[in-house]
């Protein structure tokens, strides 16, 4: 099938895109760039760029020699530069092309690595502040170029002219931007001077500042990155440093990590956080490439266990993504963030072994992190894990100092077993972690390969029941009457009942039951009520010997011998309930509506019976 000829050319001939240029502008500002702010920052970058480039062309050019000077005072904005500039085939070629940049010309392609902005995309974000752009340039490259003049405008068009050289005496460019009304919010000299010095206070090339009142411009960039100047000492050094990451942080860094990869021109500081933070949460770190501030929020410079750190850094070889507010996610940034890992690792293996206060502080604020850490890094489990504190039977407590005094150490399952048992095992002499907490269980289960000399075990029901001691039969038989009665009337909660005695004398009585087993009661119960289904089918295929609770009465208590020789059956059954529903609320554990309706009733019942008894 053929196409019909239209006025634009015959059918299957090649055309080319239209942009909408005030389409592609409001993509930009809604989906591209967080907020017009960018503004400045990307007509920066271009100045640095241009910079770079004018460097390459005179190498013998001394350090400082270029710079970048900024103008606003409330109706323009205008940014100078002492760059490579542009020639009247450049503007055309890399000013009036969406995407090209001038970083790919033929001549710096070699180069490219050297500059920050290599999308050509930049310069349509001034259209977010103003409607039209006017770039005056003058080519280094080119000793008596002429000066070139574009206009561009927010519908799309543009002007090109030329003009004497003496319209801009010296190479390089400047960008003028006539704000909107609606822009002012970031237009205004303040705001210009604010935000050059949160994009630009790390570049290497000097920018200055001048408001339009007359006075000296002020610097944008008085000194150099913190890591980069000499100081007289090294405790002087970390000091320095220590104040720059409260500046840029807000908060003391409980220590300084300096960071250095040669290899990507990267470094900067890691602060420590004085206070524990949630585990998982990911800290935005702060993100400079060749001093240009690219982002606040780099969560991905660093791993996800790091979270007891805040990052300031600058890079060299790290590629940030369209939007200039991200980085690229490549090889690169892969090993820059395992390197950077490793030079954590070194800091708590260096901490650890010389200097124990500042470990001790470390690991009360962040020792879910250090846990966390250890899960995976055998390393840091070797070092720490001996130091980390556990919530024990003995108090909280290091492995280390526990397992002084417990070469078995028994391990819960959930935080809810420990709180049923931690009193009753610890009368009893039972050294017992909580390992209900992320990580602990696991970490705990792997002592033994730091303490050879110890053992680790979960805790389950009969570990605990076998260290109690039995009664003497005479005892167990006066109160199998009761106790017959008691199995009886809690039987609907698949709990047996048994007279023990241990300490302390205080607890009338101790119920195991752990998670796992009401999971599997819950699923046998399913099974039954299911049975001829295909849902009974597989349940029944799952189900075996539920693992019934236990209710361990305590004979040293006076309210259980009290209780063990009540005559009367349906007192002796609610007394039984009464020491369920109490041993059920000592666990801690959330409360099923039965057993919440079996405390109020046997509290009834009780009361009711003693009124009767007093009538």
């Amino acid at each position: 099938m053929t196409l019909p000829d239209t006025p634009s050319g015959p059918a299957g001939a090649n055309r080319t895109f239209q942009v909408d240029l005030r389409g592609l502008v409001d993509l930009l500002s809604h989906h591209l760039y967080s907020s017009p702010r960018v503004y400045l920052r990307e007509l920066m970058q271009n100045a640095v760029d241009a910079l770079t480039a004018r460097h390459s062309l005179e190498p013998a050019a001394p350090a400082g020699a270029f710079g970048i000077r900024l103008y606003a005072d409330g109706s323009a904005v205008r940014v100078e530069d002492d760059g490579v500039g542009l020639t009247e085939a450049d503007v055309h070629t890399f000013l009036a092309t969406i995407g090209r940049s001038s970083k790919r010309a033929e001549k710096i392609a070699e180069q490219r690595g050297d500059f920050i902005g290599q999308f050509g995309i930049g310069l349509l974000s001034c259209f977010l502040v103003a409607d039209e752009i006017h770039v005056l340039s003058r080519s280094a490259r080119t000793p008596d170029a002429p000066a070139v003049e574009w206009r561009g405008r927010g519908d799309g068009s543009y002007t090109v002219r030329t003009l004497p050289a003496t319209a801009r005496p010296r190479p390089g460019t400047t960008v003028t931007l006539t704000p909107r009304a609606d822009a002012g919010e970031w237009t205004r000299p303040a705001q210009v001077h604010a935000l050059a010095r949160h994009f630009g206070s790390l570049l290497r090339h000097p920018v200055t500042f001048d408001d339009g009142t007359g006075g000296p411009g002020a610097s944008v960039n008085p000194e150099p990155a913190p890591w980069a100047r000499t100081y007289p000492t090294p405790g002087a050094r970390s000091r320095a440093l220590a104040v720059y990451g409260e500046e840029v942080f807000g908060f003391t860094p409980l220590d300084t990590i300096e960071l250095d990869l040669p290899a990507v021109g990267l470094k900067g500081i890691a602060c420590v956080l004085p206070e524990a933070v949630p585990a998982g949460r990911r800290h935005g770190h702060r993100v400079h490439v060749k001093g240009m501030l690219l982002s606040e929020q780099a969560a991905e410079i660093l791993p996800e266990w790091a979270f007891f750190v805040r990052c300031v850094v600058d890079a060299e070889s790290l590629r940030p993504t369209a939007s200039r507010e991200a980085l690229y996610e490549d090889d690169t940034l892969a090993a820059v963030r395992d390197a950077l890992a490793e030079r954590l690792r070194a800091w708590i293996a260096r901490t650890a072994a010389s200097d124990p206060d500042l470990l001790g502080r470390f690991l009360q604020a962040h020792h879910l992190a250090v846990k966390s850490l250890a899960v995976h890094d055998d390393e840091i489990l070797r070092m720490l894990l001996p130091w980390l504190p556990f919530e024990t039977t003995d108090g909280h407590a290091t492995l280390d100092e526990f397992a002084r005094t417990h070469r078995t150490v028994l391990v819960t399952s959930s935080v809810e077993e420990f709180r049923q048992i931690a009193a009753i095992a610890s009368a009893a002499g039972l050294g017992v972690v909580n390992g209900g907490y992320t990580y602990d269980r696991e970490l705990v289960h792997r002592l033994p390969e730091i303490r050879p000399e110890v053992s680790v075990a979960d805790l389950d029901p009969a570990t605990l029941t076998a260290h109690l001691d039995p009664v003497d039969r005479e005892t167990e038989l006066a109160a199998a009457a009761y106790l017959t009665l008691a199995r009886d009337a809690l039987a609907v909660f698949d709990c047996d009942v048994a007279l023990r005695t241990f300490q302390p004398a205080s607890a009338p009585a101790l119920l195991l039951d752990s998670r796992e087993a009401r999971h599997e009661r819950t699923r046998s119960r399913l099974a039954r009520e299911q049975q001829g289904g295909v849902w009974g089918d597989i349940l029944g295929h799952l189900r075996q010997e539920a693992p019934r609770a236990q209710l361990i009465l305590n004979q040293l208590n006076p309210l259980v011998r009290t209780a063990v020789t009540i005559d009367e059956p349906e007192l002796a059954r609610t007394s039984a309930e009464a020491l369920y529903g109490q041993a059920a609320m000592l666990s801690r554990r959330p409360l099923r509506p039965a057993e919440s309706s079996l405390i109020n009733r046997s509290f009834l019942d009780l009361l009711a019976h003693a009124l009767r008894k007093d009538s």
